[in-house]
């Protein structure tokens, strides 16, 4: 006689198989709670780096008060003769090397950095689990700044102007050659390339800055996906899952197109899963502190995932659904305005602003200029004016010659109602910066002012002969609500 299972049985077995095959098939990724990791960011944040702008000189003690945790080296030496350094954190068999400021003026991951070492060395705060967790399981290395000679100008390009991140092949500075040399000597399982974009990248076609881009490089022009390049994919995936709860809508994935001469590319290729972090944009944070924040939330989440194997609970294809960068930002958009009272036409204005350096590397000031204009129903701004009605005309200079040293934020605005844009004052203080929101005329006798492309942005929106906003260097201004605005600007 045959062994028969109860139909009831057979039934309750065909309910929970197929739950169970998709509980096999799809390992959870261990993670730490976003909560804990906005907790983390706060309470280690290096206090020394309260703007993006520092050198290396404002690094090095930073690196030499670290406790015993860390072992350090000097690697070599820049064009300049600054020292290249690394710091070596972990007892793992994992091994995993994070790099920074390979472009001097990209400082966002490094700060974060110095919130991360900080954090590693922290104690009685609830993160033991996790401290332990890396270094036991990790071998880490950092390098927070490749390019120190760049970082002393706030320039992306070395001091020979060598784009380190295009010299991996012919290895010509000695940058370059340095940070090979710790890859190969090293041969860490995964690479963390950290870099800062500029702000006008967009998640894809949406309105959103693309705060954080990420890429797992490719390593052939046909951007083959090997077992390296999939780790480094399903990582970032195990990234995204931390943003897209804290920031959501505000990731890109950044263009794979193979590039020959670059290092993660070449890292990738070598055995290295790589990850190319890009800090971009996020409305209201110039000094970008909050997506330095965002680094170190996603790099502990990432590193905590590698030593418990987490990301291989994800998939490639998650990665694929990441939507691509796309630039269609502008830092101001007026939407629709008449360029002047003669000509019946209205268009779009897109304004885009720079920072311009000074004699001091660590100060600079700031450049409106339109960037685009006509049909601009593709882009977004960071601020926005629907401008119908609205008709550009140009501000006067006053009269008085003004003291620089006395002359308050509060006038200004009151010169602005009566249709000034700009002030004179002593002649040799021109090149000095200044916060006001008026142009300050010091040798120069007029306000830069046009309508074309790469013209200057200082006007006034004007309707039915009322003036409603000033635009001073790019930034706008409500007449009727002028909130106190500062900004560095330099006497023309």
């Amino acid at each position: 006689m045959r062994n028969v299972l109860p139909i009831g049985i057979i039934l309750f077995l065909l309910y929970i198989a197929p739950s169970c095959s998709t509980r096999t098939s799809s390992k959870k990724a261990s993670s730490i709670p976003v909560e804990d990791l906005r907790r983390a960011a706060e309470m280690y944040r290096e206090k020394a780096f309260p703007v993006r702008r520092f050198s290396h000189a404002d690094m090095i003690p930073l690196v030499e008060r670290r406790s015993d945790l860390f072992s350090s080296e000097v690697l070599g030496q820049s064009i300049e003769g600054r020292d290249i350094l690394r710091l070596d954190y972990g007892s793992g068999t994992k091994k995993v090397l994070l790099w920074s400021q390979m472009h001097g003026n990209e400082s966002t991951a490094t700060m974060a950095l110095f919130d991360l070492f900080n954090f590693l060395e922290g104690a009685d705060d609830g993160f033991e689990e996790i401290r332990n967790t890396l270094s036991e399981n990790l071998h880490i290395r950092f390098i927070p700044m490749v390019n120190p000679d760049g970082a002393e100008k706030f320039m992306r390009r070395n001091a020979w102007e060598i784009d380190l991140n295009r010299d991996f092949l012919h290895a010509t500075s000695p940058e370059a050659v340095i940070l090979k040399q710790a890859r190969d000597d090293f041969e860490p399982h995964f690479g963390f390339n950290l870099h800062d974009q500029n702000t006008y990248y967009t998640s894809g076609s949406s309105r959103n800055p693309a705060t954080i881009s990420v890429l797992a490089p490719a390593y052939d022009e046909a951007t083959s996906i090997n077992d390296v390049r999939s780790r480094a994919m399903k990582v970032i995936v195990g990234m995204n899952e931390v943003l897209q709860e804290e920031v959501p809508g505000h990731i890109g994935k950044y263009n794979d197109a193979f590039e020959p001469r670059a290092f993660g590319d070449n890292f990738q290729e070598r055995g290295t899963s790589t990850i190319l972090i890009e800090s971009g944009g996020y409305p209201n944070d110039p000094e970008k502190q909050y997506i330095r924040r965002l680094n170190f939330m996603i790099i502990l989440n990432a590193l905590y995932q590698i030593a418990t194997d987490g990301y291989e609970g994800y998939s490639q294809e998650a990665y694929f659904a990441i939507p691509d960068n796309e630039s269609r930002l502008m830092d101001l958009l007026i939407k629709g305005v008449a360029l002047n009272d003669s000509v019946s036409y209205k268009v779009d204005l897109g304004i885009r602003r720079r920072e311009v350096e000074v004699a001091d590397p660590m100060d600079y000031y700031v450049a409106g200029s339109i960037a685009d204009l006509g049909d601009l129903s593709v882009f977004y701004g960071y601020e926005e004016i629907a401008a119908s009605g609205l008709v550009v005309v140009p501000g006067k200079v006053f009269e008085e010659r003004i003291d620089l040293e006395t002359f308050t934020v509060d006038e200004a605005k009151e010169l602005l109602r009566k249709g000034y844009l700009g002030v004179t004052t002593d002649e040799s203080t021109t090149g000095t910066l200044h916060n006001l929101p008026i142009n300050v005329l010091g040798t120069a006798t007029q306000i830069p002012f046009g309508t074309g492309l790469g013209s200057p942005t200082n006007f006034f929106l004007q309707k039915d002969g009322v003036l409603k906003y000033a635009v001073v260097n790019g930034y706008l201004i409500d007449l009727d609500n002028p909130e106190t605005i500062r900004w560095k600007q330099r006497v023309l």
